[in-house]
């Protein structure tokens, strides 16, 4: 596992074949096993693949023109972008959508959104073992009540902490290094 902690990568291009749904169970399976206060297990997934990517890239496409990052006209140079996107979002196999119900108390927010984030790295680790990428995306869209709404859900009751884009890696990033961590840890004495 140390290994596979240290040579994880972030994938940004991946082969056009689906992971089958058996291995993805035991990805989020093994996700499941992060820490989690209390239990509650926060974590929910929309898995998108398919034909169903057309819904959830829709509605990233409308999200980013109420936001500004697309025009919203019928330019050619808007069209092309909006197809452009499209074909991209479309050629990666898998994306799941990681959310949680909202907590209204500030500490038990920030409890379950770490567990979530824990889950989210379990995952990674544990497809990285069996040979399947993800990206870790956090996206502007996120933030927009409308995209909730498109995608079934209420924007005042739950948080998407992150979209994952999963499937076979096509290519692998070199290792960029880290940054030596005696320079992050502060040693207190008295």
């Amino acid at each position: 596992m140390l290994h596979t902690i240290k040579n994880r990568r972030s994938i940004h291009t991946f082969k056009p074949e689906e992971v089958d749904f058996e291995i993805l169970k035991e990805i989020f399976t093994y996700g499941s096993y992060a820490p989690t206060h209390y239990m509650k297990e926060p974590w929910e997934i929309k898995l998108y693949q398919g034909e169903g990517k057309v819904h959830l890239i829709e509605a990233i496409i409308r999200s980013y023109q109420r936001i500004g990052m697309i025009k919203d006209n019928q330019e050619l140079k808007t069209i092309q972008m909006i197809q452009s996107l499209k074909k991209f979002l479309q050629e990666i196999p898998h994306h799941a959508v990681i959310y949680f119900k909202k907590e209204e108390d500030p500490v038990r927010y920030e409890e379950e959104y770490a567990s979530v984030c824990a889950f989210i790295q379990n995952a990674q680790l544990a497809a990285w073992e069996l040979g399947v990428g993800m990206l870790w995306t956090i996206t502007p869209y996120m933030h927009d009540p409308e995209f909730y709404s498109e995608i079934g859900l209420e924007p005042k009751e739950m948080k998407i902490a992150a979209v994952l884009q999963i499937g076979y890696p096509k290519k692998i990033p070199h290792d960029k290094g880290r940054t030596s961590i005696e320079k992050k840890i502060e040693i207190i004495t008295k």
